[in-house]
């Protein structure tokens, strides 16, 4: 199913863009792993660019709650349907146990949106935490969440599981969300993370991530991030919109090494603790070295 609105597609990458390929065996056996466990990663259902080199690495994110999203956002390479596969009760443990396999020490968790669910699927969330932390005793993990249409309640379900990093991703600025993000809204995301930091107190470090490159303009960049920073959020990532094919969003521009070094300063002057702002940085890149002090 094509979510996409425009034929263009990405013009030729400038220098400061390159993508890390490395060789070894690692990509295969983390390919392999998957597979053999019926696992989906965000890596490959996202088109991630960072692909071989976290893979390289041993990492991944996982995406649970199956392969295919109830949303139609513009910038997503990850498949839609209108009728999502069942929710499998023995994915967390699988997950879990791949995990140990993989060495993990810190484990990042993501999700396609699931709103055929009364809880948008935070049990099954919850649940993958517990599983993780029972099979690899102090293992740390990041949860990338969807708005669960600010569920209260399922908010609370996942954090009760005890993540060390809450995420959701705002993704781009007030103007362009109805334009590109698939029943999502700006204000209700902001609320998401609001809910999360005051459920909390701050005890769980509330994190959040945007694309740049899709129409916005500097300004709308620095009062997102500004948006972002009062919910209570103290983790933010900043990176280059790629278009996945031609039939998504269209690219507007490639934003300069400069301007993100500019954001990433701007980000920790108003409060932002651990900030990652470049090309090719994407919410669960290298997220473990992000999270690595506070947690």
């Amino acid at each position: 199913m094509s979510c996409g609105n425009t034929k263009d597609f990405r013009p030729k990458l400038p220098p400061w863009i390159r993508v890390k390929v490395k060789s070894g065996p690692e990509r295969e056996e983390v390919d392999n792993l998957m597979k053999l466990n019926n696992l989906n990663t965000v890596c490959r259902g996202a088109q991630c660019p960072n692909i071989c080199d976290c893979w390289h690495r041993r990492t991944a994110a996982f995406m649970i709650l199956g392969a295919h999203c109830t949303r139609c956002c513009k910038f997503c390479a990850v498949g839609v349907t209108e009728t999502p596969e069942k929710v499998d009760p023995e994915e967390p443990v699988r997950l879990a146990e791949t995990a140990a396999k993989m060495n993990l020490g810190f484990v990042v968790v993501t999700s396609v949106t699931r709103d055929d669910l009364p809880d948008g699927g935070s049990a099954h969330f919850a649940a993958t935490i517990r599983a993780l932390k029972e099979r690899i005793p102090g293992v740390k993990v990041e949860v990338l969440v969807p708005d669960f249409n600010m569920d209260v309640n399922a908010i609370r379900t996942v954090i009760e599981a005890e993540p060390e990093v809450y995420n959701h991703n705002v993704e781009t600025v007030e103007r362009l969300t109805p334009l590109i993000r698939s029943k999502a809204q700006y204000r209700r995301s902001l609320e998401v993370l609001k809910t999360a930091f005051e459920m909390t107190n701050g005890r769980i470090p509330v994190k959040s991530g945007i694309m740049v490159g899709m129409g916005e303009t500097d300004e709308e960049v620095m009062q997102t991030i500004r948006d972002i920073r009062e919910t209570g959020a103290t983790f933010l990532t900043v990176g280059q919109y790629l278009p996945p094919s031609a039939e998504h969003w269209k690219l507007e521009r490639y934003v300069t090494p400069e301007t993100f070094k500019a954001w990433e300063d701007f980000a920790k002057s108003i409060g932002f603790t651990h900030v990652a702002a470049g090309p090719l940085v994407r919410s669960s890149y290298y997220a473990d070295e992000l999270a690595k002090e506070r947690v």
